[in-house]
């Protein structure tokens, strides 16, 4: 009788244990594998990169630099508009749904200034739409009219949005640069300009959208009359239409005026006009964002709408409706904060300018907006590029700054499609609604970085 020795029992259980182990291990890895694959990101949103924006919070966040980088005020907004988020918020009635397609007492609002700017009648019902922030009525605008390969051309530099959303459409962008026509010390936006034969040449009969914005994010143009006809004549010759991004509408510095492209001749008919309470009243944590055009192209953003948000915040909207109706009561007097802004913003844009200039960076000075750009390139020898291994310069550059000086700003080249993106690479964003102790802060960073004594 053979008999099974306890030393062998044990070996042959625990050669059965590796082995069922080892195929618990591959079933699970093939298992993983699938699983993967079949709940990775899918195809439409495939090539995306991370957002500049997630990036460089996380940056700031790390190293705590004077952030000059993002978009927004660090001192606060107007009493009379946070005074009516408090009127609001204790009104019973003002904590539920409101109207999908925008709040009543807010479409209304928006209706009657927006009437009276484009000598046009409004009606607030079907020609007005509110959105989460300008950002949710530009995805409404662009995945409401863009199929599978409608082609979009997006003026550069462009708020970094655009590009994405034009794919995640199925659409092909075709991106135009604005270049400037001269590199002396001190430009301005002015100075940045399309090149009429080279904007031709994109317009086809693919094109189905053209995505403007005026005034323009970064670099702070704002379109004069001529550039715009230009423009809509191209518009108008080839049936496209025309989504203006004019956020920053009321941020305009003199002599320069804002024009809306809606009003020149036959463009009603073919614009989607995006508008911001964010950037209209100095308070974009509120997100209350909005787009006007005639109602058959409105319908389309309704669309996207109701079946992704649906409705907006009632309160914020509420609050945004009684604060219009006060500028709408004062409308073009100097009290009116639509005029008094960019008063109050243009010597903080002068001093920047001064600032950077006297660091050796060469200012490119903003026709409107609150954004400033500059070449940076002057200083290149005082920076370590090569500790930093993004492929773009602007990048290498605006880390190495946030981690070493303390000063934080943004990459343009960030707001260029990849055929284009070595046209922002020697330029760097800053934003300058900002207290002035903290635009003097910057200003002594860099002064005391220059003398080599940071």
């Amino acid at each position: 009788m053979f008999v099974v020795s306890r030393n062998c029992s044990s070996l042959v259980g625990k050669l059965y244990s590796k082995f069922t182990f080892a195929r618990i291990l591959s079933t699970s890895l093939l298992n993983m594998g699938d699983m993967q694959n079949k709940f990775k990101l899918p195809k439409r949103y495939e090539g995306s990169e991370k957002s500049v924006w997630v990036e460089y919070i996380q940056l700031a966040l790390d190293y705590k630099p004077l952030n000059l980088g993002q978009g927004f005020p660090d001192y606060p907004p107007p009493k009379y508009v946070t005074d009516a988020l408090i009127q609001v918020a204790s009104n019973g009635h003002m904590h539920q749904y409101t109207r999908g397609f925008g709040h009543p007492r807010l479409v209304a609002a928006l209706a009657k200034l927006y009437s009276k700017l484009l000598g046009r009648e409004l009606n607030p019902q079907t020609e007005v739409l509110t959105t989460l922030g300008a950002y949710e009525a530009l995805y409404s605008s662009i995945t409401g009219h863009v199929d599978t390969g409608d082609e979009v051309i997006i003026i550069e530099p462009f708020f970094d949005c655009y590009e994405p959303m034009v794919r995640y459409a199925g659409g092909v962008p075709r991106f135009i640069p604005l270049r400037p026509k001269n590199n002396g010390p001190v430009q301005s936006s002015a100075d940045w300009i399309l090149d009429k034969y080279e904007l031709e040449s994109v317009f086809n009969s693919k094109t189905k959208a053209l995505i403007l914005n005026t005034p323009n994010n970064p670099l702070g143009k704002v379109f004069t009359y001529n550039e715009l006809s230009y423009i809509a004549d191209l518009c108008k010759k080839w049936n496209v239409l025309c989504i203006s991004d004019e956020v920053y509408e009321w941020i305009v510095y003199e002599p320069n005026k804002h024009i809306r492209i809606a009003t020149l001749p036959d463009m009603w008919e073919r614009t989607i006009t995006i508008g911001s309470a964010g950037k209209t009243f100095s308070v974009t944590g509120w997100k209350l964002g909005w787009a006007y055009g005639p109602a058959n192209l409105m319908v389309n953003l309704q669309m996207i709408h109701q079946n992704s948000v649906y409705t907006g915040n009632t309160p914020i909207q509420e609050a945004t409706a009684i604060a219009f109706e006060k500028e709408i009561a004062r409308l073009g007097s100097e009290e009116c904060y639509f005029i008094s802004i960019s008063k109050e913003l243009q010597p903080k844009r002068d001093f920047m300018a001064k600032f950077l200039l006297e660091s050796g960076m060469k200012p490119v000075v903003p026709e409107g907006g609150y954004f400033m750009i500059a070449d940076w390139t002057p200083l290149e020898s005082q920076v370590d590029l090569n500790s930093e291994q993004d492929k773009y310069k602007d990048y290498r550059f605006t880390k190495w700054m946030t981690k070493k000086v303390g000063l934080q700003g943004i990459p343009p080249s960030a707001f260029y499609g990849s055929e284009h993106k070595k046209l922002g690479e020697n330029l760097v964003r800053y934003c300058f609604i900002k207290e002035d102790k903290n635009l003097q802060e910057a200003a002594n960073i860099l002064q005391k970085w220059k003398s080599g004594k940071s």
